[in-house]
């Protein structure tokens, strides 16, 4: 079977995209798994701490969390409910896909929007975050993550779509694309 061109020109950047979300992701937990352990014993053997790091642990869970969820996403690894999907007919479990990704995809950019307005509105009245750091760009990974996955919702809203106008989908489950199982 022929390579799509088109198909082609996406998957390049996309891998590439991967390969900086698994570093991105392998440097957040690396720097969790030292810092956490290093105030633990400080904390313990010394009787003190270093101030900064609680809070930094802090907004790295966050941001492993969020990005996590972008990579699930896009790679389809995401949890899903879909066991009256697997009984449904490819046309009706396409629609179905169709309708569910669509839905997500409203949802996680409703929280993109409001996540949005909360860092503005930490920007503007200069919210410090941890040793007078400004709270805002430690904050942003939420809109930016929610974007970014109601963005692959919609991708795949648009495909189960197309699977439906064609006469079904796949064969893995809900959705053109499949999903977690």
């Amino acid at each position: 079977m022929a390579i799509d061109p088109a198909a082609k020109a996406v998957e390049a950047p996309t891998g590439t995209l991967q390969r900086v979300e698994d570093v991105v992701l392998s440097l957040l937990l690396g720097a969790m798994i030292l810092l956490a352990p290093a105030q633990i014993l400080l904390r313990g053997v010394l009787g003190t701490g270093i101030s900064w790091v609680d809070p930094l642990l802090r907004v790295l869970v966050l941001w492993l969390g969020l990005l996590g969820a972008v990579a699930a996403s896009w790679e389809g690894r995401h949890i899903t409910i879909d066991a009256l999907s697997r009984l449904l007919p490819p046309r009706a479990r396409a629609a179905a896909g169709a309708v569910s990704s669509l839905f997500t995809a409203v949802a996680t950019a409703f929280v993109a929007y409001h996540g949005a307005r909360f860092v503005a509105s930490e920007y503007r009245f200069e919210s410090a975050a941890f040793s007078g750091l400004p709270a805002w760009p430690f904050e942003s990974v939420i809109p930016f993550s929610f974007a970014a996955i109601a963005l692959r919702y919609l991708r795949l809203a648009v495909s189960d779509l197309a699977a439906v106008f064609r006469g079904g989908g796949d064969e893995q489950g809900a959705g053109a694309e499949g999903g977690a199982q």
